[in-house]
């Protein structure tokens, strides 16, 4: 089995763990053992897209070319959903709450079904020469794992705004105090990720170009998301801010993230080749 194949049944593996936590959620109680059996099948659906993840690394040497997973479109979707799934599956034993996962996980299934969609190219290629540097894996992966603990920010913070709108659904979510703490929290872990990863990124750029800042505009927009979450830090710490306004940073934060990430990749510019 290739890891591209693996991949494939990855991705529907998190379509079923979705399902299964819907049924979980809407028909058991916090506690029930059908929660426990679909927790544990979640895990091992990332353990199986780790090992896919390790897997084409391997391939890419066995081809002579040698290189870390991520240096493409479809690499880099399938290391941002794994970096999703890692950051519910800790918030849940972190907060021991389902809703987080029930909500974040149709995200890692839209992120990887979208390399079929886009009907992107899975094979692996050797590195062009910008990318030949060991800068590409610690500027990629603190990125990509910032993300992961934006998009649970993201998660939480639309709960929270539910919340917020309707008595009703308050109900239903988990206490508005806890969501805003994760909220919070998971920014506070994705806001040093990004910061190291621009920098590393600019490390990168140095090496790749001769100079650390091109104004390109993916460069621009990471400057954009992180002055998003760097105000969303300061109105927490320095304004107490809390509640809807912080959930509505949140979710702005995620929105240049997407934009970030998926929009600006198809404009001229030194990122051009994702």
């Amino acid at each position: 089995m290739t890891s591209t194949d693996l991949t494939t049944y990855v991705t529907f593996g998190y379509l079923a763990c979705g399902v299964g936590y819907l049924a979980a959620v809407v028909a058991t109680a916090p506690h029930s053992t059908f929660r426990r059996v679909v927790l544990g099948f979640l895990l091992v659906v990332l353990g199986l897209h780790t090992t896919a993840i390790g897997l084409r690394w391997v391939e890419s040497y066995e081809m002579g070319m040698g290189h870390a997973p991520l240096s493409n479109l479809y690499e880099s979707l399938v290391f941002f959903a794994w970096a999703i799934a890692l950051s519910l599956v800790v918030v849940r034993f972190r907060f021991k709450i389902d809703i987080i996962p029930l909500l974040g996980i149709p995200v890692v299934f839209l992120v990887l079904d979208s390399t079929s969609l886009f009907n992107l190219d899975p094979n692996i290629r050797p590195l062009i020469p910008a990318l030949q540097s060991n800068w590409l894996v610690a500027h990629v992966v603190t990125c990509f794992l910032g993300y992961g603990g934006f998009a649970v920010s993201f998660v939480a913070a639309v709960l929270l705004l539910i919340a917020r709108s309707w008595e009703s659904a308050a109900k239903l979510l988990p206490k508005r105090e806890l969501l805003d703490e994760i909220v919070y929290r998971s920014v506070l872990v994705g806001f040093p990720l990004l910061t190291v990863g621009i920098i590393t990124g600019a490390a990168w750029a140095d090496y790749a170009w001769g100079r650390y800042w091109s104004w390109d505009p993916k460069e621009t927009w990471s400057l954009v998301t992180w002055l998003v979450y760097s105000a969303f830090l300061h109105a927490r710490l320095a304004r107490g801010w809390a509640g809807g306004r912080t959930a509505l940073l949140s979710v702005l934060g995620f929105a240049a993230v997407l934009f970030t990430y998926f929009g600006v990749n198809y404009l001229p510019g030194l990122h051009s080749y994702f």
